[in-house]
């Protein structure tokens, strides 16, 4: 992997195992796990490499209790949330948050341009709400530009259910309440300009109505169906001068950025990740420790690094083109992210 500073992210990667392996201000789930290793990772992880050593993380340790086991000693005086992911089936994953939602969203803000995304307007967040880090996230983004964010109520889990025993009438009807919930508040507040959708959602409700005409200048949109395909689609035939920002993110990691709109890249969907917060990379998924060359198909997997959470290559269930870094980001990113096909039918994506 190529960075912009790797003596910096090795750097990042000691501290963040020195704080989860202290028996002061670490983590209980990796204190724990600490005692059957047979070495010491504060002493033998010295670089990102390194971590290696740790094998693949299983998102089975995630589902159920005790979920205080992920909140860090150094932490434990401080108000705890806990975010889910799945669920439709079975017993979710779990991640607790203290301030790395709000970390996340206030980088990712950064990288958003105030003229379509004016400081001071307010949001609409077409998203999933409930147990998931999406609300909080998208509703903290508004508020730190200055605006006020209203909400749809949606249940993802309900329409994957209704999806799984083909029922495909009541999946539309679905989607038919959420954006009518969508139009309503777009109707009512005329201040909203910035609008958080998945793709779905943004073909549904942009068959309804002209979002320029609506007022939104600026489309912040996150979800498993952001195919090239469509985000030509958006561009030729929803944009009309709005600010078209796609993103990769989930509970685990946190908000992969895009590459700034090139038409060399002929459309296709480039995201680079938040170093050294989390770091993406695409190997090959009969043999995870292998990172593949770029422009080559792998499995995307995932390193996140922040005191609150410390997780080391945990495999996604999605694959991508590994990209090579650009100007604005001089690290790795990931092209066209897809469900990954070995999955195949287990993986329903709802209205994402």
């Amino acid at each position: 992997m190529k960075l912009a500073s790797t003596a910096d992210l090795d750097a990042h990667v000691r501290e963040i195992v020195a704080w989860h392996f202290n028996p002061e201000t670490g983590t209980p789930f990796w204190l724990d796990r600490a005692k059957t290793l047979g070495w010491d990772p504060r002493r033998e992880i010295q670089t990102y490499a390194d971590l290696d050593r740790f094998g693949l993380f299983e998102d089975e340790w995630l589902r159920g209790g005790p979920v205080r086991r992920w909140v860090p000693r150094g932490l434990a005086d401080k108000p705890v949330y806990v975010f889910e992911t799945g669920g439709s089936t079975g017993v979710p994953k779990s991640r607790i948050n203290i301030d790395d939602f709000r970390v996340d969203y206030e980088q990712f803000s950064l990288t958003l341009p105030d003229e379509h995304f004016p400081p001071g307007s307010d949001w609409l967040m077409v998203g999933p709400s409930g147990p998931r880090r999406l609300r909080l996230a998208v509703e903290h983004l508004a508020q730190h530009r200055g605006g006020i964010c209203f909400s749809v109520d949606l249940d993802p889990r309900w329409v994957i259910k209704v999806i799984k025993a083909r029922q495909m009438d009541q999946a539309e009807a679905y989607k038919r309440h959420v954006i009518d919930q969508a139009m309503t508040l777009l109707k009512a507040h005329d201040n909203i300009r910035c609008i958080f959708i998945t793709p779905k959602l943004l073909e549904a409700l942009a068959e309804r109505i002209s979002l320029r005409k609506a007022g939104i200048t600026g489309i912040f949109c996150g979800g498993t169906e952001m195919t090239p395909q469509f985000h030509r689609w958006v561009h030729e035939e929803i944009l009309e001068g709005i600010y078209f920002a796609p993103t990769y993110g989930n509970t685990l990691m946190g908000l992969a950025v895009h590459k700034p709109f090139d038409p060399a890249d002929n459309y296709a969907v480039i995201y680079y990740p938040p170093l050294p917060r989390a770091l993406l990379e695409v190997v090959d998924p009969d043999e995870p420790t292998r990172v593949v060359e770029y422009g080559h198909t792998g499995r995307v997997r995932l390193t996140t690094l922040t005191k609150e959470f410390f997780m080391p290559r945990f495999l996604e269930r999605d694959e991508a083109e590994r990209e090579p870094p650009c100007e604005k980001y001089p690290w790795d990113g990931v092209r066209n992210v897809r469900p990954f096909k070995k999955l195949g039918a287990s993986v329903t994506e709802g209205v994402y």
